[in-house]
């Protein structure tokens, strides 16, 4: 049973940031269901070293990472490693994280809260500010490529209690961001929020 001092609530459409050191696990925790976590794994000892989608796919040949992964820097620096997925085991590696940019482009409110703006209001926090903004890693989030080669989106089927374990390989500053996207339907009925366990 986790303890109060070590779950972290991230509300629905909201972002957190978290110190991991080296070798400890957090899991990220799909409270209600349903819920997708835009995750970003920076070192902490310089922020421009930062988890790589594309360099993950090209460490593990895959798109889709399983538990035994290791997933690396955009310096192929291993940073975590995927301890257990109790989930359906489908974490998007491929979308940008959402942003006013967006949704302009989709012909939505630029207004909204997105992904881009929470994990810099995170960082901003810390006095800490980023000059990009990497592809995140998109837990729970149902992306699949068809073999046309098209991208589909589906209602994440993430249940709820559903996790992600990640061991931090370097100490690192970890942000998740309870994805507040109304485009498409990624997140089924709109954001319900989720949590951090540091174990």
């Amino acid at each position: 049973m986790t303890s109060a001092t070590n779950r972290i609530e991230i509300s629905a459409g909201a972002a957190v940031a978290v110190d991991v050191a080296a070798g400890q696990c957090i899991r990220v925790v799909n409270s209600f269901g349903g819920q997708v976590v835009d995750t970003w794994a920076f070192l902490a000892s310089d922020l421009r070293e930062q988890l790589s989608m594309e360099h993950s796919r090209s460490a593990t040949y895959r798109i889709l990472f399983k538990p035994g992964d290791s997933l690396v820097s955009n310096r192929f620096r291993a940073m975590l490693r995927i301890e257990a997925d109790t989930s359906p085991g489908i974490h998007d590696t491929l979308h940008a994280a959402c942003s006013a940019a967006s949704y302009r482009f989709y012909g939505h409110d630029q207004t909204h809260p997105n992904c881009e703006d929470n994990l810099r209001g995170v960082m901003l926090t810390r006095d800490l500010e980023l000059d990009a903004i990497p592809c995140p890693w998109n837990l729970f989030e149902h992306a699949l490529v068809a073999a046309d080669g098209s991208l589909s989106d589906e209602t994440s089927a993430a249940r709820p209690g559903d996790y992600v374990e990640i061991r931090a390989l370097e100490p690192l500053v970890v942000v998740c961001s309870a994805c507040p996207s109304k485009v498409g339907r990624i997140s089924g009925t709109g954001p319900r929020g989720a949590h951090l366990e540091l174990l």
